[in-house]
């Protein structure tokens, strides 16, 4: 899908750089999403999207697959997946790590588009 080598495990840590106004937001998802782009837009703004990808996070009980934004300003989101909006108005606070569980096990929303 992608040029960026990102369909590999990647079992590095990952370092986020949060506070004061600086969220951060952890999109967990199933394994069919591993290298599909998730995009994130301020409220009320689509057209400045910005994207990370689903990637698989090996750890030692078990693997996650996720897309990891960094550094987002604290306020409302849309989170999109294959240009559909599929979760408006989503609050990033600053200092903290948001997140969006969109796993049939999470409970959440699974993306079906």
């Amino acid at each position: 899908m992608s040029p960026e080598p990102v369909a590999r495990p990647h079992p590095e840590p990952v370092v986020l750089d949060i506070g004061g106004d600086i969220g951060a937001l952890i999109v967990y998802a199933e394994p069919d999403l591993l290298d599909k782009p998730i995009e994130l837009s301020p409220a009320g703004a689509d057209d400045e999207k910005f994207h990370q990808h689903v990637l698989e996070r090996p750890m030692p009980s078990k693997t996650t697959y996720a897309a990891v934004f960094d550094k987002v300003t604290a306020g409302a989101y849309t989170i999109w997946l294959r240009g559909e909006p599929r979760l408006r108005d989503f609050e990033i606070a600053g200092a903290t790590v948001s997140q969006v569980d969109w796993r049939a096990a999470g409970g959440g929303t699974p993306p079906a588009l």
